[in-house]
């Protein structure tokens, strides 16, 4: 019987998207049927899937506590969720990149501050081109950037909504030089982009005309987005089945800038090989979780037969 794997989306893309269209294939070939479901709708049935494979909730950072909920609910049902819940509600939270970098992963330097004392936190920056974003965000909702100490920019983080932020000097290595995004399955690498934003801005994503090319990644990049998952990996939060490591270089040393471990965009398009890479590890991943789930039930029912004798 094949597997039943939902595909879970976000209600503003209720089908598959383009770019996964050939992991869907490619699963269909290993005997793994996918239905798109949308992540918040309350008339979805997960437990009638075997598992859930998590793509395109490109919105669950504005409906955060619905989005933890949602991740209880799963793990409450006891359905597999690929990537963990574990690694979700953690990847969640922007504050990780803090404790990757007490793993000893290089980061942006990074403070952390509440909205009530952004003032004094953005102090020591007077002067400097400045990043805030929100611990909880996406695709640079929210984010400004501005010079510490400028009216303007004062004015828009007094604007922003209460939570915790991030600030971080900006890195112009993002305008002249890109911000690179490292894929992996199940572990390896497998390609890598170059992402660039359009000309006066500095948000690489498409929706604000940042643009993407191919490019392949040295030897000390590689290695240090494998660091990065390594570090990762110490913290026993289940098995990485997709990654995608971004980052700048900066004075001839790869900065982690985001470590996306629950909706990337996986730049999949063109990319057939890509996509049935990732296939071949989601089906890896399922196979594992069958054996362990059967490994589960038969150590239970062992127990149950002892506790009769």
């Amino acid at each position: 019987m094949p597997v039943q794997l939902a595909i879970a989306t976000s209600a503003a893309y209720p089908a598959v998207q383009p770019d996964d269209a050939h992991l869907v294939a490619s699963l269909a070939t290993l005997d793994i049927q996918s239905q798109v479901c949308v992540w918040n709708d309350p008339g979805v049935d997960w437990g009638r899937h075997d598992a859930v494979l998590v793509r395109t909730i490109w919105d669950y950072f504005e409906h955060y506590d619905a989005f933890l909920a949602w991740l209880d609910r799963l793990e409450r049902a006891g359905v597999p969720v690929i990537n963990p819940v574990a690694l979700m509600r953690w990847n969640s939270d922007k504050r990780y990149l803090l404790q990757l970098e007490s793993l000893g992963v290089p980061i942006i330097p990074t403070r952390l501050a509440s909205h009530g004392a952004l003032r004094d936190a953005l102090a020591p920056f007077h002067g400097q081109d400045v990043v805030a974003k929100p611990c909880i965000s996406g695709g640079a909702w929210r984010t400004v950037r501005g010079t510490a100490g400028d009216a303007a920019f004062d004015r828009a983080v007094s604007e922003l909504p209460p939570g915790e932020y991030l600030l971080q000097p900006f890195v112009q290595a993002i305008v002249d030089d890109g911000e690179w995004s490292l894929l992996f399955f199940g572990g390896e690498f497998s390609h890598a982009v170059v992402k660039r934003p359009a000309a006066g801005d500095y948000r690489v994503q498409s929706q604000y005309g940042g643009r993407t090319d191919a490019m392949e990644p040295d030897a000390a990049m590689l290695a240090a987005a494998r660091h990065v998952l390594a570090a990762c990996a110490e913290l026993g939060l289940g098995d990485i089945t997709y990654a995608r490591v971004d980052g700048v270089v900066v004075d001839g040393r790869f900065l982690l800038m985001e470590l996306e471990l629950i909706e990337p965009f996986l730049f999949l398009a063109g990319r057939p090989d890509a996509a049935e890479q990732h296939a071949r590890a989601i089906a890896a991943q399922l196979k594992a979780l069958r054996a362990e789930t059967a490994l589960n039930s038969g150590m239970q029912a062992t127990q149950d037969f002892a506790g009769t004798l």
